[in-house]
């Protein structure tokens, strides 16, 4: 390379060099305005939502009723005090063989013949727990208790456990608005029978006829005439 070449290498390097120098001097002070603005906005952001010591808009939580129980069963007895006598599933079922194989009520020999029964094919062991009917269980076999029912409906009932966290499924009571008040959820066995969960099928019908939308009438003449 001829001195003549290194020479505008060399010029070039260093024009470029100060271009690059001169344009960081005219950008700092930007940047450092555009950060104190946004670090000003955070602040007050953080003072608009709050006053003193409490919080301008405090967020209240959402709980899901659960049942306070495990299912218990009517025996048709009454104790002393005239109350009807009731046992846990484990009571009789810990006597009892399991039968993986029912699935209808016509399988059922003994008990619940006038259990109401429609849950897709899948058997009463799908569920309940074989190795304590106190309890149901997972598809893995994990146990669950009675009062974490919506744990076991989720593995098969995806997008409506979906739906339920977004809340557009599943009744609810309080507020859609945190802000303002807790809100209240129904459990799924709230509103679904656990083993006939699907609603009923409706016939949609004409409204029922409303007689204050009626025009007014007036009685007959021999009404009039008699003073009625």
């Amino acid at each position: 390379m001829s001195n003549s070449a290194t020479a505008r290498s060399t010029l070039l390097l260093v024009v470029t060099a100060t271009a690059m120098v001169a344009a960081w001097l005219i950008i700092r002070p930007v940047l450092a305005d555009r950060n104190e603005s946004n670090a000003t906005d955070v602040t007050l952001t953080s003072t608009s939502t709050t006053t003193g010591n409490t919080t301008a808009n405090p967020k209240y939580q959402v709980t899901v009723r659960k049942p306070t129980t495990g299912p218990r069963i009517s025996t048709g007895l009454q104790d002393v005090n005239g109350n009807v006598a009731t046992v846990a599933c484990g009571t009789c079922h810990s006597n009892r063989a399991p039968n993986i194989k029912t699935k209808t009520v016509a399988d059922l020999k003994h008990f619940h013949r006038s259990l109401q029964l429609s849950h897709g094919s899948i058997s009463c062991l799908s569920c309940h727990n074989s190795s304590d009917y106190d309890a149901l269980k997972l598809a893995d076999g994990t146990r669950v208790e009675f009062t974490e029912v919506m744990t076991l409906c989720a593995q098969c009932h995806g997008p409506q456990m979906r739906d339920y966290e977004h809340g557009t499924h599943g009744g609810m009571s309080g507020y859609w608005d945190l802000s303002r008040g807790p809100q209240a959820k129904n459990n799924c066995v709230d509103c679904h029978n656990p083993h006939a969960p699907q609603f009923p099928k409706m016939k949609p019908t004409f409204k029922p006829q409303d007689r204050f939308l009626k025009k007014a009438t007036t009685h007959p003449a021999s009404l009039r005439t008699n003073g009625l």
